[in-house]
């Protein structure tokens, strides 16, 4: 499974509960569309963080890395690869 579909379905499963996982497009702005609050943020680099071993000092609070899933996948990629050099 990609890390955009284990997003996706993580985001689905918190926040759009019922919803289709297929319906969540990679570029749907989750928080224009109050989707993800602030609270919901907080709740989703916790994951992030518990998930990819990213300590939380590292990942940045700012909601433009977490507005939709290519900018989520986007940092993760960044972070895990920049750990692994």
């Amino acid at each position: 499974m990609d890390l955009e579909t284990r997003i996706r379905e993580y985001i689905v499963a918190e926040f759009l509960s019922g919803e289709d996982v297929a319906d969540l497009t990679d570029d749907f702005d989750l928080v224009a569309n109050g989707v993800v609050d602030s609270l919901g943020l907080v709740r989703l680099i916790s994951h992030i963080s518990k998930t990819y071993a990213i300590p939380v000092d590292d990942i940045p609070l700012d909601p433009a890395s977490f507005r939709d899933i290519e900018h989520i996948c986007s940092f993760i990629r960044r972070t895990t690869t920049a750990a692994s050099v």
